[in-house]
């Protein structure tokens, strides 16, 4: 029996209402050459009895049960990876879903050119069921660029592939990257693209096919209340200018972006990350990129006031 061309990876953790939905979405696709992997990281809700009406399809090639949690959605990835068969790999989260000629759309970019290592579509972000909160946009419906330039101009201060359920990827690279993404919490997956998008070229499709839910369950809006995304996003631009993946007008414009967003949420971050970013912000790697040069001065004052005042209560 032949391979499939791409293997879906469904990794789940308390989504059985939205599991339907996210199922169907895949087994509905117009292009048809693919294997499903469900991995269910032990959830306490009935997603045990929504997967299990899908054990006898065709198209589920295995549905793994985790008897403890793995407290991290990475190593769920890399549980999946190591059981696809595919040549490329969709990670559909259990709780997105998208148009049947997602998977039609995302084989035709990344086939398209030689060495393309990825290709997305664009994403509504939706919250609950109905309502769209925004949506992401691309000048060209199908666009092929060089993966160096793709992380300079699209992945140097944010994350453009926001969502796993909007793209494709290579399967055999991931045996030829850092596994640095699966110690992160928020932005594992940010690393994880930046990582691919050096080994070769990156297919960005304008098209709109895929839906990235927002809940009150959702990993990454509890993250963003806690700080850490501040945290390991610092992180993330610190690595890319190491690196030299950015220059310093690049690492200066993402630096201060993160600045001011720290700036306007601060007051409901928790106390110890917040400690934890003020010390990253006051000590970034370039010294032509201090924070009196990010902000407007009356702010920086204020906020290195009120961090050396946090300091001196510490000690």
């Amino acid at each position: 029996m032949d391979s499939p061309k791409v293997s879906v990876i469904v990794p789940n953790y308390n989504h059985a209402e939205y599991l339907v939905q996210r199922i169907e979405s895949i087994l509905n696709q117009s292009y048809q050459d693919f294997e499903v992997i469900i991995l269910d990281d032990c959830s306490t809700d009935n997603s045990k009895t929504v997967i299990a009406q899908y054990h006898s399809h065709p198209k589920i090639a295995e549905i793994i049960y985790n008897e403890q949690n793995s407290g991290s959605t990475f190593k769920q990835w890399e549980k999946g990876i190591s059981k696809a068969k595919g040549e490329f790999i969709w990670i559909a989260e259990s709780d997105d879903w998208c148009e049947t000629n997602l998977l039609e759309e995302l084989i035709a970019g990344i086939t398209k050119e030689e060495n393309t290592v990825i290709s997305y579509c664009q994403s509504y972000c939706i919250q609950n069921t109905n309502i769209i909160q925004w949506q992401s946009q691309h000048s060209f419906l199908s666009e092929v660029v060089d993966g160096h330039e793709f992380i300079k101009k699209r992945m140097s201060a944010n994350n453009s592939i926001f969502n796993a359920s909007m793209v494709i990827w290579k399967k055999d690279l991931f045996y030829h990257i850092p596994k640095d993404f699966v110690n992160y919490k928020f932005c594992g997956d940010w690393l994880f693209w930046i990582e691919l998008a050096k080994l070769g070229k990156v297919h960005i499709s304008g098209r709109l096919l895929n839906y990235f839910r927002k809940h009150s369950n959702d990993v990454t809006g509890k993250v963003s209340q806690s700080g850490l995304n501040f945290i390991e996003e610092l992180q993330v631009i610190n690595q890319l200018y190491q690196e030299k993946m950015i220059c310093e007008s690049v690492y200066h414009n993402a630096y201060k972006k993160k600045f001011i967003q720290y700036w306007l949420t601060k007051d409901s971050i928790e106390p110890n990350n917040k400690k934890i970013i003020e010390e990253i912000i006051n000590h970034p790697l370039s010294t032509k990129n201090s924070p009196m040069r990010l902000v407007p001065i009356g702010i920086w004052k204020g906020f290195k006031q009120k961090w050396k005042s946090s300091k001196g209560r510490q000690q």
